[in-house]
């Protein structure tokens, strides 16, 4: 079953609420909440002054010593976060019916993917902006922490998700480029896409992320398929008319003809991309559709952990 088929059809009319519960559903299954010690940690005591507030007081000090301390604490707030969202025409594949009715495609789960991680740097008190891009950097909101910024976030992503357009090409290079320039420096930047860009402008994807880690960014690439179709190719052994979602192109085919010429072609490229972000410090998660999110929330937290 697929993670999307436990929700109902209406689930992406409430991104917030839905990012919310899958959020909660990943803490309760590790058990223990992964966020111990983040946000706001204690730093030192003080005297307690008469007349102010006795809520801070630690009453364990005061048992031993007789005497009135109070806690004194400081706030994390030095991680800032920028998530990109790759809006091409390809992210809205596939248009596949689940039985709960809902139309998954990888905009959707990256979106909700966002949704969650900001979810989570909210409640840390961490900022967070988002950037997508299309033919252009359509999108880019500065990093900020409040909840009115979050909901901001959040239509904007919905706006995407609601407005399918065929024929856009994704020009990440050119966005990137953007974004390094714009965002604070030493920012950690997290890139949802497909990556299928134009095989021959791979190196200027490269440069691109060169330019983030030059800038002293932390990068993390998701790079979001739906394994079943985009990678393993399962398609039935009948005739297709296959259609390029960025340009229009169209091909009519037995998939069997292709299948294992395609496969080896896709597992060479997703290799070549996995291998430059490895070259230059970069880290690289190939995630599937149909898996849900426990994964993707575990590397980001585990990055969150390291930067702090």
């Amino acid at each position: 079953m697929s993670f999307f088929d436990q929700f109902p059809v209406q689930a992406f009319d409430n991104m917030e609420l839905l990012a919310r519960q899958v959020v909660e559903g990943f803490i309760i299954g590790k058990h223990k909440s992964p966020f111990h010690g983040f946000s706001v940690e204690f730093a030192e005591h003080r005297l307690y002054n008469p007349g102010e507030s006795t809520r801070d007081i630690d009453w364990r000090v005061y048992g031993r010593t007789d005497r009135l301390y109070s806690k004194k604490f400081e706030e994390e707030t030095n991680l800032r976060c920028q998530l990109v969202i790759d809006a091409s025409s390809s992210m809205y594949f596939p248009e596949e019916k689940l039985k709960s009715g809902l139309v998954l495609n990888k905009l959707k789960y990256s979106s909700l993917a966002a949704a969650c991680i900001m979810n989570i740097l909210k409640t840390q008190r961490d900022a967070f902006g988002i950037s997508i891009f299309g033919e252009n950097l359509e999108v880019h909101t500065q990093a900020k922490s409040s909840t009115k910024h979050y909901q901001l976030c959040l239509s904007f992503m919905d706006k995407y998700i609601r407005e399918y357009e065929l024929n856009k090409k994704g020009k990440a290079a050119d966005a990137l480029h953007q974004i390094a320039e714009q965002v604070h420096k030493r920012s950690l930047v997290i890139l949802f896409s497909d990556m299928f860009d134009d095989a021959d402008k791979l190196d200027e994807i490269v440069h691109a992320l060169q330019h983030l880690k030059f800038n002293k960014h932390e990068v993390v690439v998701f790079h979001v398929s739906d394994k079943r179709l985009e990678v393993n190719f399962e398609f039935e052994n009948r005739p297709y008319q296959f259609v390029d979602m960025e340009t229009g192109e169209q091909i009519r085919i037995q998939s069997h003809q292709i299948r294992e010429q395609y496969i080896n072609h896709v597992k060479e490229y997703h290799s070549k991309v996995r291998d430059i972000c490895i070259r230059y410090k970069i880290d690289y998660y190939e995630s599937d559709i149909n898996e849900g999110y426990n994964y993707l929330l575990q590397q980001f937290l585990g990055k969150r952990n390291k930067m702090l």
